[in-house]
């Protein structure tokens, strides 16, 4: 066996039907009294919700996360944050409001409680984004990572189906990526394979029955896990990509995630061979590029950058972009590369491998 390093994040994970029951006992497990409950504003009543519950332990609601945080709705929401007096974020909704927690706590060191209601998987990593002047900076520290997860699947029932497959690429995109980063290890990988498998699974359940609860447990449960080996590890191109595309054009996140992750994987393919064996057996398919964008099709995700806002005139910025500051990746990049890979998702074509 090859040399690794093994790096664990620190938190606690509540995990199950009626989780959000134990709200209070957590955060009075974090020594805190007085939490700022953070939503976008499409999540408000559930952060009222929360905010009810935790009762003279609650400061109030602060609902203004919005995609990509920019900047200065970070500065704002860390000035209300000090205004309030606020000892603790409780996070309730997906990578926006995570991400805003993140944004709060890199600046004041407070501690995070997640309570996520998509796949998006922010809330165990150590990965913070902030998005200034049309560009998007990210980096790790521990302070932002959340210090306790509550993982209630009954969160997602009314989760908008378009939002719950997206975010499920999403979330597979982060496994995958694992699978070949420059810090891959014995224990990521067994993790990213069972995320990788229990998404697989779960997502065409979902898609038929969107309130069954055995499948949205098992797709939450495999963004835990996929969230959980991102935060482990190095990220690649995959992430690269989607970092500049949307940071810069602003594009949904979840949406840009999905539609990129196939072509990465066929690009990525014979240079990470392991990787690829790993996607494969988690997804019982013969080739994992291909598998994926046909899962994608038939579960009604996006498949170009055209149809969630990207202009094929801003594609020779987007490839100059990512070459700028590169990330990591097994297979070297080039311009006329990136260049090309981006001309196949902007179309939606069937990734090519090679």
């Amino acid at each position: 066996m090859e040399s690794f390093i093994y790096e664990a994040s620190p938190g606690r994970v509540v995990f199950g039907v009626g989780a959000l029951d134990h709200l209070p006992r957590e955060i009075e497990q974090l020594g805190a009294r007085r939490a700022l409950v953070l939503s976008t504003p499409q999540q408000v009543e559930l952060a009222a919700n929360l905010s009810v519950r935790l009762g003279h332990r609650s400061v109030g609601v602060y609902p203004h996360a919005v995609m990509h945080v920019p900047v200065e709705v970070a500065q704002e929401a860390i000035k209300e944050t000090g205004r309030l007096g606020a000892d603790c974020l409780v996070a309730a909704g997906g990578g926006s409001t995570i991400g805003l927690a993140k944004a709060i706590a890199l600046q004041s060191a407070l501690p995070i409680l997640a309570v996520p209601t998509t796949y998006a998987g922010s809330e165990m990593t150590p990965i913070y984004g902030l998005t200034e002047a049309g560009l998007k900076r990210t980096g790790k520290d521990r302070r932002v990572l959340p210090k306790t997860v509550i993982y209630d699947p009954c969160l997602t029932l009314d989760l908008p189906l378009t939002i719950s497959i997206a975010s499920g690429f999403n979330a597979l995109a982060h496994a995958a990526e694992a699978l070949y980063a420059e810090n891959a290890n014995p224990i990521a990988n067994l993790m990213a394979e069972e995320g990788i498998r229990a998404l697989a699974h779960g997502l065409p359940i979902v898609k038929a029955n969107p309130r069954d609860v055995g499948s949205r447990s098992a797709c939450l449960y495999g963004a835990w896990l996929c969230g959980a080996v991102l935060g482990m590890s190095n990220m690649a191109l995959h992430h690269k990509l989607c970092h500049v595309l949307g940071g810069t054009w602003n594009l949904p996140h979840a949406e840009t995630h999905t539609v990129i992750l196939p072509h990465v994987l066929a690009y990525n393919a014979t240079a990470a061979p392991d990787a690829m064996r790993r996607l494969e057996r988690a997804m019982n398919v013969p080739n994992a590029a291909t598998a994926i964008f046909s899962l994608m099709q038939k579960l009604g995700a996006p498949t170009s950058l055209e149809e969630i806002g990207m202009k094929r005139a801003n594609l020779p910025r987007a490839a100059s972009l990512v070459m700028e500051l590169p990330y990591y990746n097994p297979r070297p990049v080039t311009y006329d590369d990136l260049l090309a890979l981006l001309d196949y998702a902007f179309a939606g074509r069937c990734p090519h491998v090679g």
